[in-house]
C-alpha cells in the first residue's frame, strides 16, 4: 500500500481527531445553535459524498447492462440501508439528544454515546476504503484525486462529530484528556473499516457497483435516521437547514473539481 492511499485512510480520521480536541479550547456544553449548524453541514457533506462519490460510479460502471444498470446500484444501496438498521437496532447506543436506542444495556450514557458516534463512522470508513480499492483497481472511473477528494470531505463532516461526542462529556465532568481520548476512539473504526473494506473488495471485482452503492445506502442511513432529525428540532434549524445546503455545494465541488 503506497503512502498516498495510506494518507486518504488516515485523514479521516484526523478529522474526528481534531474535532475532538477542541474540548481544549471551549469551555462548557456546546452551543445548540453551532451544533444545529455543525450536524446540518455534516449532513450536506455525506449526501454530496454518496452521490458524487459512490453512486454515481457505481452507476457509470454498470452501464453495459443497459436497462438494468440501476439495479447494482439499487441493491447495493438497499443493502447498505438494511446492514447499518441491523447494526443500529442490534446496539445500544445514545443519541446526541438523548435519546436512547437499541437493546436495553447496563452500558453507561458516556459509553453508548461514544457507541453512536462509532456507528456513524463505519460506513464512512467503508466509503473511503471502497472507493480507494476502486482506484487501486482502476475500476469506476474513480482517480487518485477523486478519491482524495471524498476522504477530505468525510474528514470536513467528521471534525464537527468529534466536537459533538466529546463536549458533552466534558460538560458532564468528564476530564478533557478523557473526552478527547473517547472522540479519537469513535473515529478509530474509520481507517480500520476502509483496510477491511480494500482487503475484501479486492477479490471481488466484479461486484465493485455493490460495494460502492452499498456503502453509500450505509451514509444515507446515518443521515436520514440521525443527523436530519437532530439537525430539525427545536430552535435553529434554519441554520442548519443552510449549512446543509452549504456542506452538499462545498462536497460537490470537491468532487467535480478534484475528479
Amino acid at each position: 500500500m503506497t503512502l498516498e492511499i495510506l494518507r486518504d485512510i488516515l485523514i479521516p480520521f484526523a478529522g474526528t481527531s481534531l474535532g475532538a480536541a477542541m474540548v481544549f479550547f471551549l469551555k462548557g456544553e456546546m452551543p445548540q445553535r453551532l451544533q444545529r449548524v455543525l450536524i446540518g453541514f455534516a449532513a450536506g457533506v455525506m449526501v454530496a459524498a454518496s452521490f458524487w462519490s459512490l453512486l454515481a460510479p457505481a452507476l457509470e460502471q454498470s452501464q453495459d447492462m443497459g436497462n438494468l444498470a440501476f439495479a447494482p446500484a439499487a441493491i447495493g444501496f438497499l443493502l447498505g440501508m438494511g446492514f447499518l438498521l441491523l447494526l443500529d437496532t442490534c446496539t445500544p447506543h445514545e443519541h446526541m439528544d438523548g435519546m436512547e436506542e437499541g437493546p436495553k444495556s447496563g452500558l453507561r450514557k458516556t459509553t453508548k454515546l461514544v457507541l453512536a458516534v462509532t456507528i456513524h463512522n463505519i460506513p464512512e470508513g467503508m466509503a473511503v476504503g471502497v472507493v480507494m480499492a476502486a482506484f487501486l483497481q482502476g475500476t469506476a472511473g474513480i482517480g487518485a484525486a477523486s478519491a482524495a477528494a471524498l476522504a477530505l470531505g468525510i474528514a470536513i463532516q467528521n471534525f464537527p462529530e468529534g466536537a459533538i461526542v466529546s463536549m458533552p462529556l466534558r460538560a458532564e465532568g468528564m476530564g478533557k484528556g478523557k473526552t478527547f481520548a473517547l472522540g479519537v476512539m469513535s473515529g478509530a473504526v474509520e481507517p480500520i473499516a476502509a483496510l477491511l473494506t480494500i482487503a475484501f473488495s479486492s477479490a471481488v471485482v466484479p461486484a465493485m457497483p455493490y460495494l460502492l452503492s452499498f456503502a453509500a445506502g450505509a451514509m444515507f442511513y446515518v443521515v436520514v435516521e440521525e443527523l436530519i432529525p437532530e439537525m430539525s428540532e427545536g430552535e435553529h434549524s434554519n441554520l442548519a437547514t443552510i449549512a446543509f445546503a452549504l456542506g452538499f455545494v462545498l462536497m460537490m465541488a470537491l468532487d467535480v473539481a478534484l475528479g
